[in-house]
């Protein structure tokens, strides 16, 4: 079966003017998404890059979670520039002009720009009873100063079931409604626009019977439009009606900043932070 977005698997290239034909097949629907544009497409790309891609990933040693919070548990993630080299190679090629003008043409969103230092982003590992709460990113890449607009998501496994959890889910603003749910399974690609109320995220713990991680690719992409005086936003997390989902400050946060002087605002996020440090400790 011929894939989505068929790069080449040697080397890794693909004429510029297909790559814009095949996101502008896209930008129908995924323009007309709602409360965010977004889009799921399976067989994205050729399976054999995606199988070497697991392969090295999977051959890697392990390392600590970096997050383990109320909001976040056993989250792993694994900056391209450490990576081996066809996997880092496939990386590049996803910031690479072709796809930066698929997702130009899919998303309407002129301008976009890769991430050279790959914030936050590379290959992400969720390990068994790990999760990622509903969220809202982060919109402001501090080094480029640029205003986050895109997330690409590309699953790395192979058979995996929704009962194993793990899924994408997309959610209202006001989290009164699941909007829709993704199984991450091998070769899926999830790709939407980013903002400060676009909340997503993989609630649901880990689970797979054999102990496999969930595996994903992830980049995100920027424009030049951060303008000056514009408030920053670091991940806010909110909680799904009639779950047990751990309370997050970032959003009293981010409201106290807006309404009260910096030297008020800077004592109330020290209370705050020494709060959340109570409850991760519950």
């Amino acid at each position: 079966m011929t894939a989505f977005y068929p790069l080449d698997p040697e080397t890794l290239s693909i004429p510029q003017q297909r790559a814009k034909e095949i996101g502008a097949t896209l930008a129908a629907e995924y323009q007309a998404q709602a409360p965010y544009h977004y889009t799921s497409v399976d067989n994205f790309l050729p399976l054999e890059v995606l199988e070497k891609v697991r392969a090295e990933v999977m051959a890697l040693p392990d390392q600590d979670p970096e997050f383990s919070s109320g909001n976040e548990k056993l989250k792993t993630s694994y900056n391209p520039d450490r990576l081996p080299p066809y996997t880092r190679s496939v990386f590049q090629a996803l910031n690479a002009r072709p796809f930066i003008q698929f997702l130009e043409n899919m998303s309407g969103i002129k301008g976009l720009i890769p991430d050279p230092y790959f914030m936050g982003g590379g290959i992400h590992r969720i390990n068994t009873t790990g999760f990622l709460d509903i969220h809202a990113d982060f919109n402001h890449h501090s080094i480029m100063n640029l205003e986050r607009r895109l997330n690409v998501l590309i699953y790395l496994n192979p058979d995996w079931q929704e009962d194993y959890g793990g899924s994408f889910e997309i959610w209202t603003n006001d989290m009164s409604e699941k909007v829709e749910g993704f199984v991450p399974i091998m070769n899926r690609m999830c790709c939407f626009s980013t903002g400060n109320n676009t909340m997503h995220g993989n609630p649901e713990p880990v689970n797979h019977p054999d102990g496999q991680p969930r595996l994903s690719i992830a980049l995100y992409y920027y424009t030049a439009t951060w303008e000056e005086g514009r408030t920053a936003q670091s991940t806010v997390f909110k909680r799904r009606p009639g779950s047990e989902d751990a309370r997050s400050y970032e959003g009293t946060l981010r409201v106290v900043r807006d309404v009260v002087p910096p030297v008020l605002y800077r004592k109330t996020n020290n209370l705050i932070r020494k709060l959340r440090g109570v409850d991760r400790a519950k």
